[in-house]
């Protein structure tokens, strides 16, 4: 009798659809056991045990790698399979649960937009930029906010939105929970210091080669959603063809500088660390404007919004592509 049900836990789209449009409806929800912050607590539970033993170089970080991804993993498939025995319905409640904390397409847009609103109050959209970006805000102007508000967009649209959301059409949760523990990982250990420059080597090079595809296929995404939002398709590809390399990451220069030729504007610049400059560097061509302003974030907004919706579309395509090769 329940056959139907079971067919429900294991179809992708079952899982992906609501997961989907419970991000886009209600954000990611706050609460003490949130699945993030859980992962954050174990990650840190995990590292000082590692340390006490004396693994603080790279063994200890790949075995931390492992541990966290061993476990996460391990528990979505325990709860799921106890649910699965007692009501199919009930396990497919978990996973798309589950996967809705795995997704931040709304948060990403309610933080830019946060900026968007504080724009005419430099003090306070400096504080909201804080939340987006690590650098120092103290001496932005508004220009240097709306930038640093459409990197930062442009960049989460591959790790907080593209690659989750790929990761679960194709491998399930499995592969979406393994990609949020590196990403976690990569957040919290990831730092090229003497703390981590060793014990976090694993965390931070997964998390570049789990976003190495999704950042150059983003900028396909980026194109289609600017030809459809009828604005700069092709500077889109050139731009992130020629400027990809001016920022360290591997990945997000790609999507960065195809958000530039999308809106035809220069992204980057003057960058202060710590009272530091460490960049002066512009994503964008000479001729395009880097004095942004709150039409330039409205129309990212809006481009970010709908490379969502067609990463979305894509990822579905590809379900249904594996299927049809299947049968």
């Amino acid at each position: 009798m329940f056959a139907g049900l079971d067919a429900l836990t294991e179809n992708p789209f079952s899982v992906v659809l609501p997961a989907f449009f419970l991000d886009l409806a209600f954000g990611d929800p706050r609460y003490r056991w949130h699945p993030i912050r859980l992962l954050g607590d174990l990650a840190m539970h995990y590292e000082r045990a590692l340390r006490v033993l004396g693994m603080d170089g790279y063994l200890g970080g790949v075995l931390h790698w492992i541990a966290m991804v061993v476990t996460a993993v391990a528990l979505w498939a325990g709860v799921h399979g106890a649910l699965l025995s007692w009501h199919p319905f009930a396990a497919w409640c978990w996973d798309v649960w589950l996967a809705w904390h795995l997704l931040s397409l709304r948060d990403l847009l309610d933080h830019a937009r946060r900026v968007h609103r504080s724009l005419p109050n430099i003090e306070e959209a400096r504080c909201w930029v804080g939340w987006l970006v690590g650098r120092d805000t103290d001496r932005m102007d508004r220009p240097a906010v709306v930038r640093a508000t459409i990197e930062s967009l442009s960049e989460s649209i591959i790790d907080g939105v593209l690659t989750p959301l790929w990761a679960l059409c194709l491998g399930g949760l499995p592969a979406a929970v393994t990609v949020k523990v590196i990403s976690t990982l990569d957040s919290m250990v990831g730092y090229k210091n003497s703390r981590y420059r060793r014990f976090g080597w694993a965390g931070a090079r997964s998390d570049d080669l789990v976003n190495w595809l999704p950042a150059r296929l983003s900028v396909a995404v980026i194109a289609v959603a600017a030809a459809l939002l009828r604005l700069h398709p092709v500077d889109a590809v050139r731009s992130a063809w020629r400027f990809h390399g001016v920022l360290p990451s591997p990945n997000s220069g790609w999507s960065e500088g195809a958000y530039a030729g999308a809106l035809r504007i220069r992204l980057v610049g003057p960058i202060y660390r710590n009272g530091v400059n460490v960049n002066d560097r512009y994503i964008g061509e000479p001729h395009w404007p880097a004095a942004l302003d709150e039409c330039h974030l409205h129309r990212a907004l809006q481009l970010t919004l709908l490379c969502g919706g067609l990463g979305l579309a894509a990822g579905l395509a590809a379900i249904y592509g594996l299927h049809w090769l299947n049968t």
